[in-house]
């Protein structure tokens, strides 16, 4: 039985990468798939929740962004009761970004349907990849949203072995 979940719960991670594979999809560097991509310096103003931020560009205009590929528990979402873990998930997104400069990378899509950016973060510095460190630490799951998915794989890789290791969410939840 156990061997059937493990299939299910990648059949649709193989769906996905053979659907990319089909289309010629590929990643660049950057983490950004063919014909779309593009970068932006920032300052994040605000953790909203523990993957959405409030960002200020360079033009000076504040945007709320989204954290692409991931999903944390929720916290502030209107009829929504606080979940497990989402206080923690918010509160070390807010100790990894709030008020520092940021670089935002885009996949496929900007936008999403609420209007907000769709973007990977980087610290700029030191270098790191806020996204995977929330997986990894145990603070967020993989949620692969084509056609975003351009560090799908990665994603999944960090969770399994948060899983495994029995980190944050994957402990108490």
């Amino acid at each position: 039985m156990p061997a059937v979940r493990s299939v299910r719960r990648r059949l649709p991670w193989l769906l996905v990468l053979i659907l990319a594979a089909a289309l010629g999809i590929r990643s660049l560097p950057g983490g950004a798939a063919d014909g779309a991509g593009g970068s932006a310096p920032a300052t994040i103003v605000r953790a909203v929740d523990g993957d959405t931020v409030v960002a200020r560009l360079a033009g000076g205009e504040e945007e709320h962004v989204r954290y692409i590929g991931i999903d944390t528990p929720e916290d502030v979402k209107p009829g929504t009761p606080v979940q497990c873990w989402s206080l923690r998930a918010a509160a070390r997104n807010r100790d990894l970004v709030e008020g520092r400069r940021v670089v935002l990378r885009y996949d496929r899509e900007r936008r999403d349907r609420y209007g907000r950016l769709l973007a990977y973060v980087y610290l700029d510095h030191p270098r790191v990849f806020v996204n995977a460190r929330l997986v990894a630490e145990g603070y967020a799951r993989p949620y692969p949203f084509p056609p975003n998915t351009a560090h799908a794989a990665e994603f999944d890789r960090l969770a399994h072995r948060a899983q495994g290791d029995r980190k944050g969410l994957w402990s108490h939840c």
